[in-house]
């Protein structure tokens, strides 16, 4: 198992859960975060962190697209391990 990151954090991005990650598995896109499946530990602390609830595990039913989508994107974006501001726009 893994976790992966869905469509409630496109133009979201808060990166609550980036601050708690123990290894660094999150990848930064222009509007969104992914995580790299092969580097995800499965420890689940990412989850409750979210506020937007884009993070859930892959044994969800529906979320191969995502899991895909993950997995594509962690390898070609840059890695990030430190928070920043969220987009201005990011509640709505």
């Amino acid at each position: 198992m893994t976790y992966v990151v869905t469509d409630n954090c496109i133009k979201c991005k808060y990166m609550d859960c980036i601050e708690v990650c123990p290894v660094d598995c999150f990848y930064e896109g222009e509007n969104m975060l992914v995580i790299h499946p092969d580097e995800c530990i499965d420890c689940g602390v990412c989850e409750p962190e979210c506020p937007a609830d884009a993070i859930k595990p892959d044994t969800e039913p529906g979320l191969d697209k995502w899991l895909q989508i993950n997995t594509e994107y962690a390898e070609k974006w840059p890695n990030i391990t430190a928070k920043k501001e969220p987009p201005a726009d990011a509640k709505s």
